[in-house]
């Protein structure tokens, strides 16, 4: 019986993969000798992995993202956590927030919880790990867990408590109120689920995420994504191919790299991006999509209002703004759920 191999895969807008046209719920197969980066149907196990391959924007739209099952013919990449397989089944479609959500219990499940466990349940209590492959766990108030090695995970289950990671590939959980989660290692992962929270990475392919209301989630390096899903909250982006996302009301979302998207979906909401060949995105009622890099689009629902930047051509030292316009998504002359760009002046339905 061949192995089976669960994964995660990246696609196009399109769901399309180097042109490739995959669906849901359907099983592919290819015949020939299976070598990992040259031949086969490819996907990580390691699910932060897949954003270095599609990262959640691109200048030809969003990247979707899907659990996949790989069997037949196997080959490992060896970098990476790449595979290659002779027969690949797209299981569900979970998209950006899955992702994430996936990428934190694949760090967690791969912590050497029971040689290096440094745990407190009181209150006002401290667990240090300074090794590789370690874990400082508290659940009272008050707490700091902390971790300086690779592979590692921090994690408070208490108010108040900090956990903070400088390895790579950590993560650091907070699910009690007042929490603070920090990484600034590469492929990590920072995550609150309670209220007046923050999560923070500095590092390439990472992931912080809050679930509660008035939080904040800041990613500062390349390919990361900041989610929020509670009400009044904010997610910065400052590095390239990132991601900043909200689901609550009077939120924003703020990307200032290249190819970003910052979308917002709750009421009277904001999403900004500064950075060229970017897109900005609002669906609540009285929000406002905003975009000021050259070749930037911005869409809206229906109510929103959207704000397109035109820039000319490099000058030596930026490109200069030629016009900025400010239209509302009418329904009839601007319509919803379309991207738009501002061309010649114009505003241009686009892609």
């Amino acid at each position: 019986m061949s192995e089976t191999i669960t994964g995660f895969k990246g696609f196009d807008k399109d769901l399309k993969c180097r042109n490739y046209q995959y669906e849901v719920g359907k099983e592919f197969e290819e015949e020939g000798k299976i070598e990992a980066c040259s031949k086969g149907f490819h996907f990580c196990e390691n699910p932060f992995d897949v954003l270095g391959y599609y990262p959640p924007s691109t200048e030809k739209g969003s990247s979707r993202y899907c659990i996949v099952k790989g069997s037949g013919n196997i080959d490992r990449d060896g970098y990476d956590s790449k595979v290659a397989c002779s027969k690949l089944h797209i299981s569900a479609e979970i998209g950006l927030k899955g992702i994430i959500e996936a990428g934190v219990k694949f760090i967690l499940d791969k912590v050497n919880w029971k040689d290096n466990k440094e745990s407190n349940t009181g209150d006002r209590s401290a667990a240090t790990n300074t090794g590789n492959q370690s874990a400082a766990t508290n659940t009272g108030d008050r707490s700091a867990a902390t971790n300086t090695g690779d592979r590692s995970a921090a994690t408070n289950t208490g108010d108040q408590s900090a956990a903070t990671n400088t390895g790579d590939r950590s993560a650091a959980t907070n699910t009690g109120y007042y929490s603070a989660a920090t990484n600034t290692g590469n492929q990590s992962a920072a995550t609150n689920t309670g209220d007046y929270s923050a999560a923070t990475n500095t590092g390439n392919q990472s992931a912080a995420t809050n679930t509660g209301d008035r939080s904040a989630a800041t990613n500062t390096g390349d390919r990361s994504a900041a989610t929020n899903t509670g009400d009044r909250s904010a997610a910065t982006n400052t590095g390239y191919y990132s991601a900043a996302t909200n689901t609550g009301n009077q939120s924003a979302a703020t990307n200032t790299g290249d190819y970003s998207a910052a979308t917002n979906t709750g009421d009277q909401s904001a999403a900004t991006n500064t950075g060229d060949r970017s897109a900005a995105e609002v669906t609540g009622k009285e929000s406002i999509a905003i975009v000021t890099g050259k070749d930037s689009k911005a869409k809206g629902g229906i109510g929103c209002w959207i704000v397109l930047t035109e820039r000319g051509e490099w000058d030596g030292n930026v490109y200069p703004i030629k016009e900025v316009k400010t239209v509302r998504v009418d329904g009839e002359i601007i319509k919803p759920d379309t991207y738009y760009k501002l061309i010649n002046g114009e505003v241009i339905p686009c892609e």
